[in-house]
């Protein structure tokens, strides 16, 4: 595993990555710069925000932190790119499931191809469609680690429409959510981390508590999103930032302890 950005590289060597992700279609400059202070002022590893080059110029202005975006479209890669982002990310298919749409193994790998050689030195994470086979999954992400890209996002299944979650009370939709969208994140994320020598991340559906079981079944580091929207403050996004961090690194130091006694 090798990463352009040193100070990424740290962190997924330790795998104890906190993605912070401030709602992709989110251009709200208020909110995402509230969300990206939180990041800036806790443990957060690194921040994903919305492919805008004004936005992205305004983040890197006001706060020393990494950030992402996430888009497919190699125009607004390339500007965000100029305006300082560090890292790219092919994802964020939801617009596209919602019409629909789900991209191909062979046809995102020609992009990304594409993506690669416009981009050059640059960091690249891809999202492994959920809609693939577990086979379709492992082969596409192999063939990814083949031409370069350094880091692999798992996804859960897409999230539910609106009259959908309307259906659903409050209990159930949190238990949907982990059941549909973090389960199966998870099992990706299990099967792909032993396939490939690249670092995987969880994202869909964690949070601060279910956090650490992504660590356990291979993730180098998890992305937090939909548990933060619920926040007002930056003083309780950060605590809640703090607290996933925590609990990530709690557990990669028990199992630490517990390869030590079990080899002693």
């Amino acid at each position: 595993m090798k990463l352009y950005s040193s100070q990424l590289q740290e962190s997924f060597c330790a795998k104890s990555v906190l993605k912070v992700i401030s709602r992709i279609n989110n251009t709200n400059f208020n909110s995402v710069i509230r969300v990206a202070q939180s990041a800036y002022l806790s443990n957060a590893t690194y921040l994903d925000v919305a492919a805008n080059p004004k936005l992205i110029k305004t983040i890197k202005s006001e706060f020393d932190i990494p950030v992402c975006i996430s888009s497919i479209s190699p125009i607004d890669i390339y500007n965000c790119l100029s305006s300082g982002a560090d890292i790219i990310e092919l994802g964020n298919y939801d617009s596209f499931y919602k019409q629909g749409i789900y991209i191909g193994s062979d046809q995102l790998y020609r992009l990304v191809e594409e993506i690669r050689l416009l981009v050059g030195k640059v960091d690249i994470c891809v999202t492994i469609p959920y809609h693939l086979s577990i086979h379709d999954q492992i082969e596409l992400s192999k063939n990814l680690e083949q031409i370069g890209v350094n880091i692999l996002q798992t996804e859960g299944i897409a999230k539910l429409n609106k009259i959908e979650s309307q259906k659903i009370n409050k209990h159930d939709l949190s238990f949907y959510n982990i059941n549909k969208t973090f389960l199966p994140s998870l099992l990706s994320t299990h099967i792909i981390s032993n396939s490939v020598n690249i670092p995987v991340i969880s994202s869909s559906g964690c949070n601060n508590v279910i956090a650490p079981l992504s660590l356990l079944y291979g993730a180098s580091g998890v992305g937090i999103s939909s548990c933060l929207n619920k926040l007002i403050t930056v003083t309780s996004m950060v605590q809640y930032i703090n607290e996933t961090y925590n609990s990530m690194l709690a557990n990669t130091l028990e199992r630490k302890i517990n390869s030590s006694v079990s080899f002693s």
